[in-house]
């Protein structure tokens, strides 16, 4: 029987989050480091809501690395998986932010350490209580991290636990676009559940509109496809149903860690409802409404706050906006 505990894999790195919006990242006096990394994140969003979840990761033997284990463990999230290496550093990501709070990446890790962990680090048995395994395309680069994924979702599998993928592209991760769309979608078919933005579905799709993409993206095992649009809302479909909820208007200042927020919520209202793999075909267009809309909240809430980790409210402070 499927467990609680949220399992992501991938990078954990340090934001570098600048002091000023809108210049080129040579006019920027100065950065502040933010713990980050979309699968970090989303473990943390998890368990700032009260949820249970757990990093697999590999990070440097060095501050940066600590700094990441002492604040994961800080919001809750379980570190006990992650490993460490004095073989490469922990990833960097200096992120440069314009006026409306989007974001642009440079990355820094030739290799970095989490792209070193290995399939013969991962643990069957560590599955046994796992609700999902979470993952992205940011690490499914040519590299040991790339098979230490396939080596989790069999495991993640087996546990019969929910398979949550998030492609969230960075193209400047990958020596080709093409390379990159098709590692996901070779993946794609591997998962129960999508994550897609509207910046994404053309050059993962070659369609525009989400409706004429879905017979697209329900490929394989997917059950579930979710859809966001950003400021102009979320949607979800099932094989049989479809739901969407709108947002409201925020003054973003720091985008980073977003979709993040969203994916992450919307995977902990599931866990708290006991939905598994096999739910998510009877998922209802009313309880999609909700968790829409409830994480459509969130990541709103995080974009008013800068960084990404550090920048997710609490299931109380969501309690008290509500």
């Amino acid at each position: 029987m499927p467990g609680t505990t949220l399992f992501s894999i991938g990078e954990a790195l340090i934001d570098m989050i600048p002091s000023r919006a809108g210049c080129a990242f040579g006019e920027v006096p100065s950065f502040s480091p933010r713990v980050g990394g979309a699968p970090a994140n989303v473990c943390g969003a998890f368990a700032r809501l009260g949820g249970q979840s757990a990093l697999l990761t590999q990070l440097g033997q060095d501050p940066f690395g600590h700094k990441i284990v002492q604040e994961l463990a800080g919001h809750g999230v379980d570190v006990s998986h992650i490993s460490f290496t004095d073989q490469a550093n922990t990833a960097l990501a200096f992120v440069s932010l314009e006026e409306d709070g989007n974001r642009t990446f440079s990355f820094y890790r030739k290799p970095s350490a989490d792209l070193l962990y290995r399939p013969d680090q991962i643990r069957r048995e560590w599955f046994r209580e796992a609700f999902a395994l979470h993952f992205c395309s940011v690490s499914l680069v040519d590299s040991p991290m790339r098979y230490a994924h396939l080596a989790a979702i069999a495991a993640a599998r087996e546990a019969g636990a929910i398979l949550s993928f998030d492609p969230n592209l960075r193209f400047p991760l990958w020596p080709d676009p093409e390379q990159l769309r098709q590692t996901v979608l070779q993946f794609l078919p591997r998962s129960h559940m999508v994550k897609i933005s509207d910046e994404e579905l053309a050059f993962l799709t070659g369609c525009q509109d989400i409706q004429q993409a879905l017979p697209r993206l329900f490929v394989g095992n997917i059950q579930l496809v979710v859809y966001t649009c950003g400021s102009n809302g979320a949607y979800a479909f099932t094989r049989s149903a479809q739901a969407f909820a709108p947002c409201t208007p925020v003054k973003a200042v720091d985008t980073t860690g977003a979709g993040d927020a969203f994916i992450g919520s919307f995977l902990w209202q599931m866990a708290r409802d006991g939905v598994d793999a096999a739910a998510l075909p009877k998922l209802r267009k009313t309880q999609l409404e909700q968790y829409l809309a409830f994480s459509n909240r969130y990541c709103g809430a995080s974009v008013q706050q800068y960084g990404a980790l550090s920048s997710y409210p609490s299931l109380a402070q969501m309690d008290a906006q509500a």
